[in-house]
């Protein structure tokens, strides 16, 4: 029996083929059985023709009837099964995002002050960049990102962060880990194992295990990666953030830098340096990139927008070597830019109008005040206890709680019921644990008291 409700706002013929097309997909209506004629069906339902014959010809049109000439329609016989509604499911179109958890202190060590996206400015170089490159819209842009951008990141990294290439080399990607796919697979016809630090970041050791390498943990002291160790093994990649270590905050010293160049040269190896928060340094100047001092060596350079100007823009960006960009071109001569032409538009706009660099400077200001606002709070909450690591840069710091009783997954667990969010050290780290507990403090989301609030209640739970 089939039912038309006259009330329901979607039209008669749509519900008389969602019934049918239902009995179909479950085998209620067996492949090759004939259907009521379009009258006879219409007097059943005591609906129109019309109405029917609506019905019949969507499923006509989609395969799930077929006709015979004088003899009606019949049922199609239904090789793979189609996705069957789900139970208890309609119709509904008030859908309603998944609510997500609120703290009312949020250490997550990668958030952003809120307020510190400049929509005004940047609305403004939407609307430039729109004009200006309108006529690029009718066709597909280069391989490798906007011109104009690449020359404008250019112009930064040699100004900025002392890195030395053409804008020939920069390739736009939409976030880190595109650029971190882009390099699997540049890299995977010659190597099979990469080097990471640890603890590091656990992104790149998910993209490249994810490509087939092998993940070789090295571990991390005050100099960055341990050379020694590093060299003792056999990968022939490593993955390093030298200017400011995730997450430790340690600088890798200029003759570790020198040593980790001639590792890489010595054996036809390849340094992958992400330039992870460096401009984000608040005692000194910004520590020069590692490519800069071998330009002609082979190391990648990564470098993002996100830690500063906002992640959910997806723009990122690659400086290859010279000895890459052939490949490169060849294994991506079908795709293209994975960056929408208007962002990429916007963000030279903001680049080349100096926006990006006075933002930038207003940025390290803000996160210098809660940087040194958390310093502080440690120190009057948890005093000795407490022991600093990684100060001075960075939107985050970390400490180590060598006297505690609580283990990390307890302090977790307590602070999540305080309203305190805390991001797990030990899903930093590849092997073993650390001597003491340690904790990953970030403080770029916050606002107004909530440092010292959430600082000081976290010290009573430790």
């Amino acid at each position: 029996m089939f039912i038309l409700n006259s009330s329901d706002p979607m039209p008669l013929y749509k519900q008389l083929y969602n019934q049918l097309r239902e009995r179909i997909l479950s085998g209620k209506l067996a492949a090759n059985s004939k259907l009521p004629s379009v009258r006879q069906m219409a007097a059943e339902l005591s609906a129109s023709c019309n109405t029917v014959d609506g019905a019949y010809q969507e499923l006509y049109a989609e395969g799930y009837i077929y006709s015979r000439p004088r003899s009606g329609y019949f049922v199609s016989t239904i090789d793979q099964v189609a996705p069957h509604s789900l139970p208890g499911k309609k119709g509904n179109n008030n859908l309603v995002a998944p609510s997500q958890s609120r703290f009312a202190y949020d250490f997550h060590p990668a958030r952003l002050d809120p307020d510190s996206f400049p929509t005004e400015l940047w609305r403004k170089c939407l609307t430039e960049g729109l004009r200006r490159n309108s006529q690029e819209f009718s066709h597909y842009g280069d391989l490798q990102g906007n011109w104009g951008l690449r020359c404008s990141i250019h112009s930064y990294l040699e100004k900025s962060r002392g890195v030395t290439c053409d804008p020939d080399q920069i390739i736009v990607s939409a976030g880190l880990h595109q650029s971190l796919e882009i390099i699997a697979h540049l890299l995977q016809e010659k190597h099979t194992m990469v080097a990471v630090e640890d603890p590091g970041y656990h992104l790149p050791r998910a993209v490249f295990q994810n490509h087939g390498y092998t993940i070789c943990p090295v571990p991390v002291g005050t100099g960055g990666i341990e050379l020694c160790q590093l060299r003792a093994g056999s990968a022939t990649i490593a993955y390093v953030t030298p200017s400011h270590q995730l997450p430790l905050g340690y600088v890798m010293p200029v003759a570790n830098r020198l040593a980790l160049i001639e590792w890489a040269e010595s054996g036809g190896r390849f340094i992958i340096e992400d330039d992870y928060d460096s401009e984000l340094r608040y005692q000194g100047n910004p520590i020069p990139s590692l490519q800069g001092l071998r330009p002609t060596g082979n190391i990648i350079y990564s470098g993002t927008f996100s830690k500063i100007l906002s992640p959910e823009l997806r723009l990122s960006y690659l400086v290859l070597p010279y000895s890459l960009l052939p490949k490169y071109r060849q294994l991506y001569r079908g795709y293209n830019c994975s960056v929408s032409l208007v962002e990429q538009g916007a963000m030279g706009c903001f680049m080349e109008h100096g926006h990006w660099e006075r933002h930038i400077r207003r940025m390290r200001t803000v996160y210098k005040k809660k940087h040194d606002m958390l310093l502080r709070s440690v120190e009057a909450h948890f005093g000795k206890r407490a022991v600093v690591i990684g100060q001075g840069a960075g939107l985050h710091v970390v400490i180590r709680l060598p006297e505690t009783p609580c283990s990390e997954a307890e302090i977790i667990d307590r602070a999540g019921q305080k309203g305190i969010r805390l991001l797990q050290f030990s899903d930093f780290r590849v092997t073993g644990h650390p001597e003491a507990v340690t904790l990953v403090l970030g403080f770029g989301g916050m606002v107004g008291n909530e440092i010292e609030q959430g600082i000081a209640l976290l010290s009573r739970i430790c």
